[in-house]
């Protein structure tokens, strides 16, 4: 089927699905951040006008110059907003047309005004305050500069205590979708599935049967390269438990997915499209998970039992903002599982979500997707 029919089907499908979509329900935590999006002045030609350093290679060739001496690198502020690979994903998934319930660190005992517009599409539940990030943005990717020393208050009692167990667990159940991301910025996150998994092992055997594996829950390590290898693969681990209880799909980008190919002790050389294809076959089957989803910049991957699919996204090469991205393809991609799609067709709502995203720096409605299913960006040759 070529590409631009199989666009225009997946577009009228989704369109008939609106209100089945409307009808979900998402359970997502447990971060939180306030985000400055940043440039870095490569050269200022007056007080109001300046020229940003492009690239991430130009900064470290600025900081690099800079080796025994000293330099000033000045930043500027674009825009704040709230930012966290939760938030970011469930304000995605709300905008979507999701119910959504947000529990995670988003300011405590009052939430931060940031998420005031994420509140008043979700029901939101703070428990710690949020973490700080300076997301400077270059043409070749971008560089997160974080404070997250707050995220240590996002642990198994507080979350009992601020907002209860017993309300965890029936959200967890009732919820079509339960997301946990940003696995590497919260110290305590593999504590907490840990708790998560005894507490669902106590209430199956209280059933007397086994479970039936069939909400859909999602997780995102978000870049684990400063964990260690024996934290990683503790939580990836601790993924696959989750396996008896759910559908597991697990979120790689690029990066990621070689971090936690390593660990795996898989080949992580090859960054081709092939290259990154078997790595996904192999990280899938060593976990034992439904599906597990590899997106680089300019693609997506995602492997189940027994198929592999893989999309072309929407590229741009100049995009209006990059932070945030893959938790708007989470959310497309999330959506397109939770309404039955098959992963090709999963896969194309997350790179649109992505693009409208990264185009726009906002959040996309279900019409805005079909919008841009139909008037597919053409790459510039």
């Amino acid at each position: 089927m070529a590409q631009q029919e199989f666009r225009e089907q997946t577009a009228a499908r989704l369109l008939s699905l609106v209100e089945p979509a409307g009808r979900l329900k998402a359970f997502v935590g447990l971060d939180g951040f306030v985000d400055e999006i940043i440039h870095a002045v490569g050269k200022r030609d007056n007080a109001e006008a300046y020229q940003r350093l492009p690239t991430i290679k130009s900064l470290g060739e600025r900081i690099l110059g800079a080796a025994g001496k000293s330099t000033n690198i000045e930043l500027v502020n674009q825009r704040t907003k709230l930012g966290g690979n939760g938030p970011i994903m469930a304000n995605a998934l709300a905008a979507l047309g999701i119910k959504v319930t947000y529990v995670g660190a988003l300011g405590y005992p009052v939430v931060h005004p940031v998420f005031n517009e994420f509140a008043q599409r979700a029901e939101v539940h703070s428990i710690a305050e949020p973490g700080h990030t300076h997301a400077l943005e270059f043409d070749d990717g971008k560089l997160m500069l974080t404070k997250t020393t707050q995220l240590n208050e996002v642990n198994w009692a507080n979350l009992q205590t601020r907002y209860g167990r017993g309300q965890f667990l029936s959200q967890m159940a009732d919820s079509d979708l339960v997301a946990f991301v940003n696995w590497t910025m919260i110290p305590y996150m593999s504590e907490i599935w840990a708790a998560v998994l005894e507490d669902l092992e106590t209430q199956q055997q209280r059933l007397g049967r086994d479970a039936s594996p069939y909400h859909t829950i999602f997780f995102d390590l978000a870049d684990p390269e400063k964990r260690t290898p024996k934290d990683i693969a503790r939580a990836l681990e601790l993924i696959t438990r989750f396996g008896k209880y759910f559908a597991v799909v697990l979120g790689l980008n690029e990066k990621e997915s070689s971090e936690a190919g390593r660990v795996l002790g898989l080949n992580t050389n090859d960054h081709s499209g092939q290259g990154l294809s078997t790595l996904a076959r192999e990280i899938r089957a060593k976990l034992g998970v439904n599906t597990v989803v590899v997106h680089p910049v300019d693609a997506a991957i995602a492997v189940s039992e027994g198929s592999l699919s893989a999309v072309d996204g929407p590229f741009t090469d100049k995009p209006l903002i990059t932070t945030g991205a893959g938790d708007h393809f989470n959310a497309g991609f999330c959506l397109g599982k939770l309404l039955g799609f098959e992963n090709a067709a999963s896969l194309i709502l997350g790179v649109t979500a992505s693009g409208y995203y990264v185009r726009t720096g906002q959040s996309p409605a279900i019409a805005d997707l079909v919008k841009m299913l139909r008037d597919w960006p053409k790459r510039r040759v």
